[in-house]
């Protein structure tokens, strides 16, 4: 596996730091809200990522959190008049369910800021001992100059960083880019610390949660969002480097955003598409599908040109998978577990090259244009169709395509006989009988 490294700058490949396990951590989302598709992005790209790890045999254990500490989550409290658990289990709940609609794995460790407090506090106290944080009046900030690095992941000069920085007379700060650790307030959820009664800043988190869940301070894979790239994963990593003297993660990936016909999407202009109005609309194979046919780095732009391009596809390999699982069912024939050794290799270069998902795609529609080939000959070679099923099937997988295999009956492939039966002897209303019940039951 290869993959762009926001670091380096390149393409390198993956060296786990132990072999044969990738620990892989993406930032989650502040849950004040529902998920717009813009956060699906994110779910989709580094779920096929896992997916396409594990079926090379890498044991992935992937983690991301939830920021359910936040000043939009404390308004949106205060606002229904309700606690900030309330607000923040409510939308937990919708981003759990935006994703297993899009067909993406729960991660295997999911913590909460509000969850891990005891331990932000003293890494933030860890981080003052050391010189790289220090406190005003209640609130703690970390050290920019501390990190002699700082600038290196989003690839910005220091200088260059505070000619744009905001001028604030009245700043509490020793440089206008030292970011908030620690901040004192008294309104919403708030915690006792040395410093005041206050909560955490953003940036911190992560890599308290990171070192918490993999009991290490350097990971093999850190991903998320484009925009997320600086200030907050520089500043994650600033941390890390002043703390522990690492990047936090070997690889940092980063998928791009989204534009709506063209245009950003933002609330300002009303264009907020919500990923489960989406899935609602067209389902979560199609939107997935639209996901991943464009490579994840590159700017995605949603169209309903590329919804209508999404749902022929999907319909051409539904029914070409659909008539070959017909075929072995009325042939007796049992499932297999062998691949197409050609179509597999290739289908697995497209994504060891950069998760190049719109490679992969291709292949998964040559193997779809193999099966319609193979189930029209005859006589018809079913060791080579269940080759082909199986590999469809298992590129399915990894793209977080869901159809059901059919499955008939006895009584099915007697209908089903009849059916053509009655067809071949042109005896028409029997026939259509026949047919509308298969329709029904989905058989054809």
């Amino acid at each position: 596996m290869k993959l762009y490294n926001s670091y380096s700058q390149k393409i390198e490949p993956l060296k786990p730091i132990q072999d044969n396990k990738i620990s892989m951590y993406v930032c989650g989302p502040t849950v004040y809200n529902y998920p717009h598709i813009g956060n699906a992005r994110p779910i989709v790209v580094f779920d096929t990522l896992k997916k396409a790890l594990q079926v090379q045999g890498y044991n992935v254990t992937f983690v991301s959190n939830y920021t359910d500490v936040d000043d939009k989550i404390i308004n949106a409290a205060i606002e229904n008049n309700v606690s900030e658990k309330e607000i923040t289990d409510k939308y937990i709940k919708a981003y759990n369910e935006v994703r297993t609609g899009l067909h993406a794995d729960l991660p295997d460790v999911a913590p909460r800021v509000t969850e891990t407090m005891d331990k932000i506090i003293s890494f933030i106290e860890e981080l003052i001992q050391k010189g790289a944080a220090y406190q005003v009046d209640g609130d703690v900030y970390f050290r920019i100059e501390s990190d002699p690095i700082y600038g290196e992941l989003s690839h910005q000069k220091m200088d260059d960083l505070m000619v744009g920085a905001r001028i604030d007379e009245n700043s509490k700060k020793e440089n206008p880019l030292d970011f908030t650790l620690w901040k004192q307030t008294d309104k919403g959820i708030q915690w006792d610390s040395p410093w005041s009664k206050g909560r955490p800043g953003w940036h911190t988190e992560c890599v308290v949660m990171i070192q918490d869940v993999f009991k290490t301070d350097l990971i093999d894979i850190h991903g998320g969002g484009l925009d997320l790239k600086f200030p907050h994963h520089e500043n994650e990593m600033a941390q890390c480097q002043a703390c522990n003297h690492t990047r936090l993660a070997n690889t940092w990936v980063h998928n791009g955003m989204i534009n709506i016909d063209g245009t950003k999407m933002s609330k300002s202009l009303g264009n907020v598409r919500w990923a489960k109005d989406l899935i609602a609309q067209f389902g979560g194979n199609v939107v997935r599908w639209v996901m991943i046919s464009v490579q994840y780095r590159a700017l995605m732009n949603l169209t309903d040109e590329v919804f209508d391009v999404a749902i022929k596809e999907l319909n051409k390999i539904q029914n070409a998978y659909k008539q070959a699982c017909l075929q072995m069912e009325l042939a007796n024939i049992q499932r297999g577990n062998q691949l197409d050794d050609d179509l597999w290799k290739s289908f697995i270069d497209a994504l060891n090259d950069d998760l190049n998902t719109p490679n992969a795609i291709t292949t998964v529609l040559d193997t779809v244009k193999s099966i319609n080939q193979n189930i029209r000959k005859r006589p018809v070679d079913f060791d080579q169709i269940t080759k082909l099923v199986y590999t469809l099937e298992r590129e399915l997988y990894v793209l977080g395509i869901e159809f059901e295999p059919l499955k008939l009956t006895e009584q099915d492939k007697e209908m089903y006989t009849a059916w053509r039966k009655a067809v071949k002897e042109k005896d028409f209303i029997t026939a259509d009988q026949y047919r509308l019940t298969l329709q029904e039951k989905g058989i054809i």
